[in-house]
This record gives C-alpha cells, sequence and structure tokens, in this order.
C-alpha cells in the first residue's frame, strides 16, 4: 500500500520535472509588479551578457496579470540598449484577453500566466551586456492588474 501511494507520486512528479525542463533556455528572468500597480515612471529592466554572436535566439515576454486587469490587452515599450550604448525602441502588443473577455493564458483562480513569442531567430551582433527595459504604454498613469513582467531568452 505505501509502495503504491509513493509511486503515484513520486513517478509523476518526476516526469513533470523531467517535462518541464528546458535545455536551450539561456536566460529567464521575472520582476515583481509591487502591488500590481505598473506606473509609467517605472520600468523593469533585464541585464543579459551574450557571449557568443554565432548562435541564434528567440526572445518571449511573459506576463502575469490578475483578473481586475481593466484591459484586454497591454502594449509595452521595450528598449534594448546594445553593448556600444545604441539604443533600440520597440512597441509591443500582449493579447491577456479573447474578444469575448475570456482570460488568456494558464493558471487557475484570479491570476493569469502568459508568455509570447516577441522575436524568433535573432542574432546578437555584439558580445557583452544588453539592457532590455519594458515600460508600460496603456496612456494610463497607473496600471493596475499586472503582477510580473518577465523576458526569457532561448537558444
Amino acid at each position: 500500500m505505501r509502495r503504491t501511494i509513493l509511486a503515484s507520486v513520486l513517478i509523476p512528479s518526476i516526469i513533470l520535472v523531467l517535462l518541464s525542463c528546458n535545455t536551450n533556455r539561456f536566460y529567464r528572468e521575472t520582476h515583481r509588479i509591487p502591488d500590481g500597480k505598473w506606473e509609467t515612471k517605472d520600468k523593469v529592466s533585464f541585464s543579459v551578457n551574450i557571449p557568443d554572436t554565432s548562435k541564434q535566439f528567440s526572445l518571449y515576454i511573459h506576463i502575469r496579470n490578475d483578473v481586475n486587469y481593466p484591459f484586454a490587452n497591454i502594449f509595452m515599450f521595450l528598449d534594448t540598449r546594445f553593448p556600444d550604448g545604441r539604443i533600440a525602441r520597440d512597441t509591443v502588443e500582449c493579447q491577456l484577453a479573447d474578444y469575448d473577455g475570456r482570460w488568456l493564458g494558464t493558471g487557475s483562480g484570479s491570476i493569469k500566466y502568459n508568455r509570447f513569442l516577441f522575436q524568433k531567430g535573432v542574432r546578437f551582433k555584439q558580445k557583452g551586456n544588453y539592457s532590455f527595459s519594458f515600460e508600460q504604454a496603456m496612456r494610463t498613469s497607473e496600471l493596475n492588474g499586472i503582477r510580473d513582467v518577465g523576458l526569457e531568452i532561448e537558444q
């Protein structure tokens, strides 16, 4: 009996851990938004060291929102600072709910998690430290309901 219970818990746990491992992950970090209130003046920044310019990468954005978020999408500005000091700015839109108002993503209860592919097949042309800074661009100074913003880079 004990062996059956142990096996029914341990084996699925091991399988889940093995399936959730991502050997292609190069970088992943998430920043919590204090009190779920993202102000326009508060940038979310990530610093990444790129040692190899020959590899291709995919960039993902992670958003965790609660059901009190008042919009179906979120617009953000993404500033990328290159090792030589140049800065490039992109505008990013992430769809958090469908047209009927149903939240997209995973999670049960009041918190939803989404992972968005931002760019695929990216080759960084310079070795060194890159800085990625996200700024909410929703035309409201305080954006309620965004809990976390993250960046993931895969090879």
